[in-house]
């Protein structure tokens, strides 16, 4: 019914079911895992009125599980990426796992999957900075220049009082790199592939 993806590692589609509504995926070496993909196998749908909360579960330091509310899958939405790099030192939230009998290990974490009413999901609050960003990493590369561009030339900025005459280099006044930048940060918001036409 489910699977689990994290980048370098093979697909899981084999989830252990835990009880009738509940399955869970084992994600070894979890210190090492940034994001994951929870989805839909195409196979089995959800009963009528019927989604799926994810949750995220590792081990604290006394080898107890810390459960995190990630998100939702539905047959609307039947897949999701969660980024689970900073979740690892938070705190837990209430979650349906609790009386289960779960085998664990200390070095693996663990993706829970409970099968809910389409209104029970719509009341849960995941863990805030579980979901991706939804900026695409272009245009976050993209703003992270722009700042590192700016900030470098601003480094360079004297007065009018403290040139130096030379003239063999140019110089270029510091409001009209700011003026660049702000033209090139709304361009950018507006159509993050401006620069293509």
């Amino acid at each position: 019914m489910f699977g689990c993806l994290v980048a370098g590692r093979l697909v899981q589609t084999a989830a252990h079911q835990v009880a009738e509504d509940k399955f869970v995926f084992d994600l070894p070496d979890y210190e090492n895992i940034n994001h994951v993909v929870v989805f839909m196998l195409g196979t089995i749908p959800f009963p009528e009125g019927m989604g799926g909360s994810v949750y995220f579960s590792y081990p604290d330091s006394n080898g107890m599980p810390v459960w995190q509310l990630l998100g939702f899958v539905t047959n609307g939405k039947p897949s999701a990426i969660f980024k689970i790099s900073g979740l690892k030192s938070g705190e837990g939230s209430q979650h349906p796992f609790g009386a289960m009998n779960i085998v664990r290990t200390a070095s693996v974490a663990q993706i829970g999957i409970s099968v809910e009413l389409l209104d029970n999901l719509a009341q849960q609050t995941p863990v805030g900075n579980a979901a991706v960003s939804s900026v695409d990493s272009f245009t976050q590369f993209t703003q992270k220049m722009l700042d590192n561009f700016y900030n470098f030339a601003s480094s360079f900025a004297i007065s009018q009082a403290q040139m130096t005459p030379s003239p063999s280099e140019m110089f270029i006044p510091a409001n009209v790199v700011l003026k660049w930048y702000e033209n090139f940060q709304r361009r950018l918001a507006q159509n993050p592939l401006f620069w293509k036409t």
